[in-house]
């Protein structure tokens, strides 16, 4: 009886300490771009205690242009990474040792855009790209790749993207890029009346604002990446029914960019987010037709496997 007793504490006792380490240990989660909405569900989760509730201490960090959080994941610096789906197959095209995963791809819609003044009239990128007039957009950019070679009789001139709202300002024949969360928002605050027209209308819709792991991390770890994909979902699902709170704190990391937009910014985002499936999902046929999209691009040559590419 005193044996059984002795076990049974020693179990106990073993669980209580894993569950502590588990606890304590810190979590990298990176992020690749600075605390705004987009990422409103991961801090959801980390302001509302829901990676406590599933026993994880996870440290968000954040990131801002140009910090290269595939590159982080893939060499072992951080545990998951927020990145694009068109860098994980890149980074698995030149990498067969470190391959990495999707877990959960926030933007089921991608945000990535092309925008106009409205007074120009005119309807879709198609217009953009086959009328005269300037266009401000990095030319080197997968989806830019894809709509050159879609429109390759372009007539509008292209020019360096230099950030911001300066030169679409002064110049009613530019167009640029941006995103359909920020700077249409941006631009209508200013006074500046816009149309914009998503990439992903024109036929290139890549999942955005991926979690992501390297698949062995996520071989030794089952359990705790599981906790990890509950936590952000549910994150997610709370997020978008109630993001004031969570904006608010959010504002406070980033105070560059005022409440009002914030929230401005989380309500233009929700239909690109849900799914009837519900928040994150991906499917086998879209990770196809973007490594086929990719390999026509010449972005990467190997034969991905779509299966390999994301966790079902």
């Amino acid at each position: 009886m005193i044996l059984k007793m002795i076990k049974s504490m020693t179990f106990v006792f073993l669980f209580v300490i894993q569950t502590y380490a588990q606890e304590s240990k810190p979590i990298s989660l990176a992020l690749n771009w600075v605390p705004e909405p987009q990422f409103g569900g991961f801090y959801q989760a980390q302001f509302h205690g829901i990676f406590k509730k599933n026993t994880l201490n996870v440290e968000i960090l954040k990131g801002g242009s140009g910090t290269p959080t595939i590159q982080m994941l893939s060499k072992g610096v951080v545990d998951f990474a927020i990145v694009s789906a068109e860098e994980i197959l890149i980074s698995n095209d030149k990498n067969a040792k470190n391959q990495i995963v999707a877990l959960f791809a926030t933007f089921q819609t991608n945000p990535q855009m092309l925008m106009s003044h409205k007074s120009r009239g005119l309807k879709s990128i198609a217009d953009i790209l086959q009328n005269d007039g300037y266009l401000a957009w990095q030319s080197g950019l997968s989806y830019s790749l894809f709509l050159r070679k879609k429109y390759p009789q372009s007539k509008v001139k292209m020019v360096p993207y230099l950030g911001g709202l300066t030169q679409f300002q002064k110049d009613q024949q530019l167009s640029q890029q941006g995103f359909i969360t920020s700077e249409p928002i941006a631009a209508e605050k200013l006074g500046v009346k816009v149309s914009s027209y998503l990439v992903a209308d024109e036929g290139f819709n890549p999942y955005t604002t991926v979690l992501a792991v390297r698949k062995d991390f996520l071989k030794n770890n089952k359990e705790l990446t599981e906790k990890m994909l509950k936590s952000v979902r549910e994150g997610w699902e709370q997020y978008l029914l109630d993001f004031q709170s969570t904006n608010q704190k959010m504002h406070e990391l980033n105070t560059s960019m005022d409440l009002e937009t914030f929230n401005l910014s989380a309500k233009a985002q929700v239909n690109l987010i849900k799914t009837d499936k519900g928040v994150g999902s991906m499917t086998l046929q879209r990770w196809q037709e973007l490594i086929q999209q990719m390999k026509t691009l010449a972005l990467i040559k190997r034969n991905l496997k779509a299966e390999d590419q994301f966790l079902p």
